[in-house]
């Protein structure tokens, strides 16, 4: 069933934030969607044009591209540490750019997560007083955020070191801490902006890992900023690329690399292992009348990777079921040498 707007946890809609000397108005003269030739003329920046997204329960939703892409401006608008110019960013259906200040900032404290690629732990502190440190804002007792804490502590397993200082920890550590205290909270919400880049790339691995094992376990609705396609395809339900202020196609991993909207996201899924990525699902063929088929089934959810051997050792199509074990398809030989050796988007027919 198709997901709407109203089934979402956080949404914007139309979100421009420019840069300039009146982007208000410069917005209102050009009905809320100037050619980018105005834009330019006027001497404005475009961080974010015109902008919408959904993000659902229990969603990871990348959002990535290149530098200056706006991937970053768009998450902070999102939780308006960045004040749009226009639009709308809904938060259980409620307008977050239409209520007070002392609202806003209860539902951050609340209901809202953030860690950034710079751990920005407080150095003179512990472990444990790092962690706690958002619930010592919103006022919660010694006994109760320290009791809640050491909880977390143990959850990104740094159980035994919650009286180190972030200088006795290594980096993957220091940012188990920082994913610890926007934890601290249990927020609805959890923004991610490129959590990992700064990291070496095992440790990177380690924390991605570590990352869905949290997700597994607390179904969090997540924005996660990345520019780096791999961990996008490892991490995300779904993925925005960004390019130049917009978003240019929203997708599941494995239809951005079958079906890119332009050269752009094509550039990005190019050099995918389609393998490892795509679905039998995607490659399959209708069943076709008197068409002989093998007695061997692979499932329509199994990766391309992991039955290609069985398949391509096949001199007849494999059939392919569903999780009801309904055949709902077939898959050759032919198809299969297509995705390994074939770097054109595959349509599926």
């Amino acid at each position: 069933m198709e997901r709407k707007i109203l089934d979402a946890k956080i949404a914007c809609r139309s979100i421009w934030k420019l840069y300039g000397r009146d982007p208000e108005g410069f917005l209102a003269a050009h009905g809320g969607d100037p050619p980018d030739g105005a834009i330019e003329a006027d001497g404005y920046i475009p961080a974010v044009r015109h902008a919408s997204l959904e993000v659902f329960p229990g969603e990871i939703l990348v959002i990535m591209g290149l530098s200056g892409s706006g991937k970053s401006t768009l998450v902070r608008c999102l939780s308006r540490l960045i004040e749009p110019t226009a639009g709308e960013v809904l938060f259980d259906g409620q307008d977050l750019l239409k209520i007070p200040a002392r609202e806003l900032i209860e539902i951050r404290r609340h209901k809202m997560g953030m860690v950034f690629q710079h751990f920005a732990l407080l150095p003179h502190r512990t472990v444990l007083q790092n962690v706690a440190f958002p619930l010592e804002v919103q006022g919660v007792d010694r006994a109760t955020r320290e009791k809640r804490a050491l909880e977390i502590i143990e959850l990104v397993g740094l159980k035994g070191r919650d009286r180190y200082y972030p200088r006795e920890l290594s980096g993957g550590q220091q940012q188990r801490v920082g994913i610890a205290r926007s934890l601290a909270v249990e927020p609805d919400v959890w923004f991610l902006d490129e959590p990992f880049s700064a990291l070496d790339p095992l440790i990177r691995r380690e924390m991605q890992d570590e990352f869905l094992r949290l997700q597994t376990m607390l179904q969090k609705t997540i924005a996660f900023i990345t520019h780096d396609f791999d961990e996008a395809i490892r991490l995300a339900d779904r993925i925005a690329i960004m390019n130049e202020g917009r978003i240019v196609q929203i997708g599941t991993p494995e239809e951005l690399v079958t079906r890119p909207a332009d050269g752009y996201v094509a550039n990005f899924t190019r050099d995918v292992a389609r393998e490892k990525l795509l679905t039998i699902a995607s490659v399959m063929q209708a069943p076709a009348e008197g068409q002989p088929v093998s007695d061997r089934t692979v499932r329509q959810t199994d990766k391309v990777a992991d039955v290609a051997r069985m398949i391509v050792d096949s001199e007849l199509p494999l059939q392919v079921a569903d999780d009801s074990d309904r055949i709902v398809g077939m898959v050759s030989r032919t198809r299969i040498l297509d995705v390994l050796f074939s770097r054109e988007p595959d349509s599926g027919g």
